[in-house]
């Protein structure tokens, strides 16, 4: 997540736990809450409780640790091994933004995306929040719609960040990771160490939004601190980085964020040992919306290899 600079502008450039069933009556299924009356502190996913997907289709409302979550499911329920793949986008886009993508993919998978908290019909946060929060709510989401089915995350932006500092604390499901253009996990200090704080004009205007960015001013009240690249285990990874040199554009200092951002791509190869970097050489930060042949091809290609444990399906 960056702040690009483009056509005299500074443009948003974007740049995760648990279930616990009350006790009592059972909740109409938008009311659906894994984390009521639950003790986070101490919750344990794999305590005895039932992880059991609900295989609607279209959109609906539910509840995930007291907050309404909107969530869109397209596609046929994964059977099998076969893993149901949740899409994440960038910040400031819901799920609509990802809507021609879910469909595609649909034909041949199961496929659910979800507004994140101050994005898209979701609730807004009651205050700031952490990448813990965030990843809190896509467990509750993911407890919905895949059950204990193996699960394909695949992110744009913030949305690849979100998903993958989260996969390696959550290795049990998630089983394949496509990252589109994905915040670098050094995006703070890369946006400090390309544009000094010496720097005037449009760069330093594209300089203070990023960092305020950072610390929580963004729809989603999110703070996004740096942090290390996970390993997710040996499992499909397609990190896929824009081709077209569009951060470039900021004078002085666009060369640097494009340097930094290729870098920070390279460096989310640690995530597992069947990692691969491509370039989508004609899409510019939006590649499923540029090129979205190789989004789709991308996602396809984990989804089939991504593997399953008896852990998985038990």
């Amino acid at each position: 997540m960056i702040r690009t600079f483009k056509a005299a502008a500074v443009i948003t450039l974007c740049t995760a736990v648990g279930m616990g069933v009350a006790a009592g009556p059972a909740a109409a299924a938008e009311e659906w809450d894994p984390f009521a009356n639950a003790n986070v502190a101490s919750w344990d996913p794999f305590s005895g409780g039932k992880r059991v997907a609900d295989p609607f289709v279209g959109t609906k409302k539910i509840k995930v640790a007291g907050k309404s979550v909107n969530v869109s499911c397209s596609g046929r329920p994964a059977k099998g091994r076969k893993p149901v793949i949740v899409l994440l986008a960038g910040m400031g886009d819901g799920l609509d933004k990802l809507a021609k993508l879910q469909k595609t993919l649909s034909k041949k998978n199961r496929v659910c995306s979800y507004d994140r908290l101050g994005e898209g019909a979701s609730d807004k946060p009651s205050g700031k929040q952490t990448f813990a929060g965030t990843g809190k709510i896509l467990t509750g989401v993911l407890d919905r719609v895949a059950g204990r089915q193996p699960v394909v995350l695949a992110g744009h932006s913030l949305g690849g960040l979100i998903a993958a500092r989260y996969a390696p604390e959550h290795r049990d499901r998630v089983k394949g990771l496509v990252l589109l253009d994905a915040t670098p996990s050094t995006m703070l200090r890369d946006v400090k160490k390309a544009i000094p704080a010496s720097a005037k004009g449009p760069a330093a205007e594209l300089r203070a939004q990023n960092l305020a960015v950072f610390q929580g001013q963004n729809p989603e009240m999110l703070v996004v601190p740096d942090g290390k690249v996970g390993y997710a285990g040996n499992i499909p990874v397609e990190v896929i980085k824009h081709g077209k040199p569009y951060l470039a554009a900021l004078p002085t200092y666009g060369p640097k964020l494009e340097r930094a951002w290729t870098a920070g791509q390279r460096k989310w190869l640690a995530l597992s040992r069947q990692s691969r970097l491509t370039v989508a050489k004609k899409s510019e930060h939006y590649i499923y919306v540029d090129q979205p042949e190789v989004a789709v091809k991308a996602i396809q290609t984990v989804a089939a290899k991504a593997p399953a444990t008896a852990a998985d399906l038990a």
